[in-house]
């Protein structure tokens, strides 16, 4: 398709396909609701992003607002940064500026782990400097249900089972969004031709080294079975819609828990111990992460093992995930 075309496509926001038209629509309902005049789209190349990229574009044309897209090179690859640019020259025919970021920081173990926050950091350092208070990512149904299987085998909670949220405070100014959670894959294929007329395949999505690779391959064996990933969508949104029922419960719990003071919080050691094991852990992880502005909190396994310590020790001092955790005669001390 022509640069010309497509452009009236996304000027019409995709008017003349009524299916993508629809998701075009429950896009700009979302970001409406948001009430923000800028915004931060996280590109990588492949079709779900390019795709978001092409929502809001679309969304850009119809509405006054200011949208940064960007793409982290975390340099893993000889040829990422050809790579980037080529990403950047497809979107500059639709009139879209992208700004690359190149990772700096050797990636050498825990590599999508360790990538992923990388790549969260500098989106959100970006966002700092320009003042964006909304991050969006192309995180759709298909990626939802994938990660879904991974807590599963990790032996999660109902925390965890109820996967990625649409909306995420990340820190105190920024909020993570997941406008597309709802669409499958192919759905955003489509958007991608149709505006693009391509997308770039990340060779790592077929890398079966990676347990997310080898639970998307899993996917056949699964709908051979009868078991479909809508299906089990429904599953996530059910437990979804009981773990924000859950939330009110602790954040009651927790404000009356803890209290700030300069950068420390504390957590008040009768209430504590009265606690069941499940609400000292997410008064920890809440606590420590509020003061590291962390998009991950610490490893489930370390935060047991605080939990352990301080109900057996009389006095502890403990560093962690950026923090030092100290335990007093009347309080939890949550230090930087």
């Amino acid at each position: 398709m022509s640069k010309k075309n497509s452009n009236v496509i996304l000027k019409e926001g995709f008017k003349n396909y009524e299916e993508l038209s629809n998701i075009y629509l429950t896009f700009k309902t979302k970001l409406n609701y948001l009430k923000k005049k800028s915004f931060l789209i996280a590109v990588s190349g492949g079709p779900d992003s390019l795709a978001l990229a092409a929502l809001a574009k679309a969304y850009n044309y119809q509405n006054k607002c200011k949208i940064y897209y960007v793409l982290v090179d975390h340099n893993l690859r000889k040829n990422s940064s050809k790579e980037a640019q080529s990403v950047k020259k497809l979107l500059q025919k639709h009139q879209i500026k992208l700004n690359i970021l190149k990772n700096k920081k050797l990636i050498n173990k825990n590599i999508q782990s360790q990538a992923r926050e990388i790549r969260y950091n500098l989106l959100t350092t970006f966002c700092k400097k320009k003042k964006i208070k909304i991050l969006l990512t192309a995180h759709n149904l298909e990626d939802q249900v994938e990660t879904f299987f991974i807590r599963l085998s990790r032996g999660s909670g109902l925390h965890g089972l109820s996967s990625m949220r649409q909306i995420y405070k990340m820190s105190k100014n920024i909020t993570l969004v997941r406008p597309l959670l709802d669409f499958k894959k192919k759905q955003l294929i489509q958007i991608s031709k149709i505006i693009f007329g391509k997308f770039y395949k990340d060779p790592a999505n077929n890398d079966i080294k990676y347990f997310r690779t080898r639970i998307r391959k899993f996917k056949k064996t699964l709908e051979k079975s009868g078991i479909n990933y809508d299906q089990i969508f429904k599953s996530i949104k059910n437990l979804a819609s009981s773990r924000d029922t859950l939330d009110l419960y602790f954040n009651k719990i927790y404000e009356e828990t803890t209290s700030s003071k300069k950068s420390k919080i504390l957590i008040n050691l009768k209430k504590y111990a009265i606690l069941n094991q499940e609400m000292k852990m997410r008064i920890l992880n809440k606590a420590i992460k509020e003061l590291t502005e962390s998009y991950y909190p610490p490893r489930s396994k370390k935060i047991i093992n605080l939990v352990n310590q301080l109900g057996v020790k009389k006095y502890v001092k403990l560093p962690i995930a950026g923090c030092f955790i100290l335990k007093e005669k009347n309080h939890i001390i949550v230090a930087k």
